[in-house]
């Protein structure tokens, strides 16, 4: 089992406009409405792998019922944290030429006391977990420290964690040896303080934060690829995409991909090439199924082509 951790959960509504034309009234083309939350993307991606997952996360309001629900109805078992104030609603608006403009609400501000529930909340489903994954940012009144408590009380209790986190939430938990964490090119760089220009840049970086305090790092390039760094080697691998249609949960479901494989070495690199090569070529924020998989698509290799230039180099 999965059990994934959405601190600053959302209900996303998304929005099919001809254009966005700014003053004017827009007459919408098409809605719908999704649980949204990287973590509840990492547990809606591992249920659409037909495996059992458990979110946790903190629900308020007629927003929060309804993410409960929209879960509920995917198969997600919910363990809900009742919050006093309303989960936040986010807005996407995507234009007829591919352009998404998405308006992100800042969420509730989380009481100490809820905040311990959530922490409490986590260790009792944990029992039967075999991996922890907690994704996104974190909600008004969590201090930056928070994730790394979460990681400290899950490895006190024998559990194994992944983090896909940024900036100063991401710097602390460290701290704590954190067993896998998932860094985009833009965070790596963050990081590590400088840019990246090549693979071998990305692997230098992962490096870091393997020294910094991460067991694994899964680092990924966008269209340049993916790099697993951890105690027994270095890979990199690329998987063919013929055609990208929404990269809306792509990360996440790489991240599921990596840990239904068991979260280290190259074929769980390999199993997260192909869940997110999946994912992009599926359509809103739609998770890949078993059937949209194309192992054949994926290449891994320990031979690293540290020279090659990254497509999408980060100043």
């Amino acid at each position: 089992m999965i059990l994934t951790v959405t601190p600053n959960p959302s209900l996303d509504r998304t929005y099919e406009v001809p254009a966005l034309d700014r003053g004017e009234v827009i007459r919408a083309t098409g809605e719908r409405v999704d649980p949204g939350g990287k973590g509840v993307n990492v547990s809606r991606a591992v249920a659409a792998a037909g495996r059992r997952t458990v979110a946790v996360l903190p629900l308020g309001g007629a927003p929060g019922a309804l993410v409960a629900e929209l879960l509920d109805a995917q198969g997600i078992e919910v363990a809900p944290v009742p919050v006093a104030g309303a989960t936040r609603s986010n807005i996407a608006l995507a234009e007829a030429d591919g352009v998404l403009t998405k308006i992100n609400a800042p969420g509730p501000e989380l009481t100490a006391d809820e905040q311990e529930l959530l922490l409490e909340t986590v260790h009792l489903q944990s029992r039967s977990a075999d991996w922890i994954a907690c994704c996104g940012s974190l909600p008004r009144g969590l201090d930056p420290s928070w994730y790394a408590e979460l990681v400290a009380r899950a490895h006190a209790s024998g559990v194994r964690i992944a983090l896909d986190t940024s900036g100063p939430a991401l710097a602390a938990a460290l701290r704590e040896r954190p067993d896998v964490v998932k860094p985009n090119a833009e965070e790596l760089a963050e990081a590590v303080g400088r840019p990246l220009a090549t693979v071998g840049d990305a692997v230098k970086a992962a490096g870091e934060l393997r020294e910094m305090g991460a067991r694994a790092v899964l680092a990924s390039l966008g269209a340049d690829g993916q790099v697993l760094v951890d105690e027994n080697g270095t890979w990199f691998g690329t998987a063919r995409v013929d055609v990208v249609r929404s990269n809306v949960g792509a990360g996440d479901s790489s991240l599921s991909g990596f840990l239904i494989a068991g979260g280290h070495g190259p074929e769980a690199l390999a199993s997260a090439l192909a869940h997110g090569a999946a994912a992009v070529q599926t359509p809103g924020s739609v998770m890949p199924t078993p059937g949209d998989l194309d192992p054949a698509a994926v290449t891994v290799t320990a031979t690293v082509p540290v020279d090659r230039a990254l497509k999408e180099p980060v100043s």
